[in-house]
């Protein structure tokens, strides 16, 4: 005959579950990613130690070791951190109500608003400099961050044709064409420090005129 089961207040108390191992610090995370955003761009990758990000944190070297891996790994997360924070994914939602000039002005403005940043600047200048970092992580700074973007702004642009709001027979060939638009001279200017940063103004007018020009382009007329 089976036991009778025990009440409920006599049962023994549930073990709380466990996982692989202990949960990663959160505060200490974000610290080390903030320090190796502002030593990569400043410092270069080459000119950046884990020691060093570990100071600059307030955090021992092996938990920057503990929730990164290696070096290269971190840096990728400092790119991806970097382009998230300044080109949030619902910027490309396909599901964002209301015209898509607005839309297309505000990526625009988010988009030139990271690259012309100081941490940017520093960043693809690092990157232009022969033997400074090697292919492979040239590789992993495109899909981290350029190529994501790319990536997410082709599928908005495909969204709106379906919708027949645009007519674009190479969608992605049209998202690079965006994006080199909004860069234009001024953000040439600025890689090579050619005179002082644009104003908010001359900004404003090149991301309206180069906006009008991509829909003039591909808008449904």
């Amino acid at each position: 005959m089976a036991s009778p089961v025990p009440p409920a207040s006599r049962r023994p108390a549930a073990k709380p579950a466990t996982g692989p191992g202990r949960p990663k610090d959160l505060g200490k995370r974000a610290a080390i990613l903030d320090a190796a955003k502002r030593l990569f761009a400043r410092e270069g990758f080459g000119g950046t130690s884990m020691d060093q990000i570990a100071a600059e944190a307030g955090v021992s070297k092996l938990t920057v070791y503990s929730h990164f891996g290696d070096k290269e790994a971190l840096f990728t997360e400092a790119v991806r951190a970097k382009c998230e924070e300044m080109l949030p994914d619902d910027l490309f939602q396909i599901e964002l109500k209301g015209p898509l000039r607005d839309q297309l002005q505000v990526i625009a403005q988010a988009f030139f608003a990271l690259i012309s940043s100081d941490e940017a600047i520093s960043t693809q200048r690092m990157m232009m400099v022969p033997g400074n970092i090697d292919d492979n992580l040239k590789q992993v700074f495109w899909q981290a961050g350029p190529q994501r973007t790319h990536d997410a702004f082709a599928a908005l642009l495909q969204a709106r044709v379906d919708a027949g709001e645009l007519d674009i027979p190479d969608v992605p060939r049209a998202a690079e064409q965006f994006f080199t638009l909004i860069k234009g001279d001024l953000h040439g200017r600025m890689m090579c420090g050619f005179g002082e940063r644009p104003g908010r103004g001359d900004v404003s007018s090149h991301l309206d005129a180069s906006v009008d020009l991509f829909l003039r382009a591909y808008g449904r007329h």
